[in-house]
């Protein structure tokens, strides 16, 4: 058995014609793989401006709204009793001023022939300023009960896409209760990485996720200064990035630093009995050595393969003509 191992490891053929290849360290990049996950990059929540209840819901999961545009309704029954008690105090508020100018006429026309005093006729037109004065508040205390009423349109804060509904129509909402979760400005890729990886990266490096449609490059754009349990936040930019599904998680290859590596085009390898060969130029000769082969990297359009033990820098590596 040893003796067929030793003719494995040594195996002399005669000189061929084919090329050659000096195998030289090499620095490749170390990629370490994590999940990234899609995130909205603008997520706002649709907000109740009033409380009450939720008499109308006309969006769901995945609905695409314009900023603005009006999503549900509230109503609170109190306002709308407000507004018809503040009309009756109107209504009585005018009968008042009516009745006051019609003294505030006659009392002119009594004190032009000396009938009351300038101070009885001052009186009547304080009262007539004064009941004035009270339907101008009474009227601005509409205008805002009005605009309470209008504020129960839930509206839109930005152009996106729904993310969440978390209430049903029929439910009581208090002021500022979110009715709805709206996405928008795009997506981007949010990373959660082992901490032991924060100072082997920087913003700008590339990045290469992993997909059913093959690999795309992407840019990590920002690392946030805070770890928690252990873990690094980071955002990253990919062009053509699907929108379809905010939270989606996905494959990313992160460069965390290089190593040295002896690189042979694949073609240089050979397979017989289970084992992995190359031919090396050995004096005037070549002979097959064992090697132990590693991932395939694709270095300037050229496919190489990683070989991990079996060859030394200076080797010179026999490849087939093409």
């Amino acid at each position: 058995m040893r003796r067929m191992i030793a003719l494995c490891l040594l195996l002399f053929s005669p000189p061929v014609q084919a090329g050659t290849v000096e195998i030289v360290p090499r620095e490749v990049t170390v990629w370490k793989s994590v999940f990234g996950q899609v995130e909205a990059r603008v997520e706002i929540p649709a907000r109740a401006r009033i409380g009450g209840t939720l008499v109308a819901l006309s969006v769901t999961e995945g609905d695409a709204v314009t900023a603005g545009q009006e999503l549900a309704r509230v109503e609170d029954d109190k306002l709308q009793f407000q507004i018809d008690a503040l009309d009756a105090q109107l209504a009585a508020a005018q009968a008042q001023l009516d009745t006051a100018q019609s003294d505030l006429t006659r009392g002119t026309a009594l004190s032009e022939r000396g009938v009351i005093t300038a101070q009885a006729l001052e009186q009547l037109q304080t009262t007539v300023d004064v009941t004035a004065s009270t339907i101008r508040s009474l009227t601005a205390q509409r205008l805002v009960v009005e605009q309470q009423i209008r504020e129960g349109a839930v509206l839109a804060p930005q152009d996106g896409i729904v993310l969440s509904v978390p209430v049903a129509r029929g439910s009581v909402v208090t002021m500022g209760e979110s009715i709805a979760s709206i996405g928008g400005g795009g997506t981007f890729l949010r990373l959660n990485i082992p901490e032991r990886h924060a100072d082997d990266l920087s913003e700008g490096d590339e990045i290469v996720l992993a997909g059913a449609d093959g690999e795309r490059s992407g840019t990590l754009v920002k690392l946030y200064p805070l770890i928690e349990g252990g873990r690094l936040q980071a955002d990253v930019e990919v062009e053509g990035l699907d929108t379809r599904f905010v939270g989606r998680r996905l494959t990313v290859r992160l460069p965390v630093g290089t190593r040295r590596a002896l690189l042979v085009p694949d073609t240089a390898l050979s397979h017989a009995g289970g084992l992995d060969f190359v031919t090396v130029k050995a004096g005037e000769g070549t002979l097959q050595r064992v090697v132990v082969p590693g991932e395939m990297l694709t270095l300037d359009g050229v496919t190489l393969r990683d070989v991990l033990t079996g060859l030394e820098p200076g080797d010179v590596v026999v490849t087939p003509d093409e």
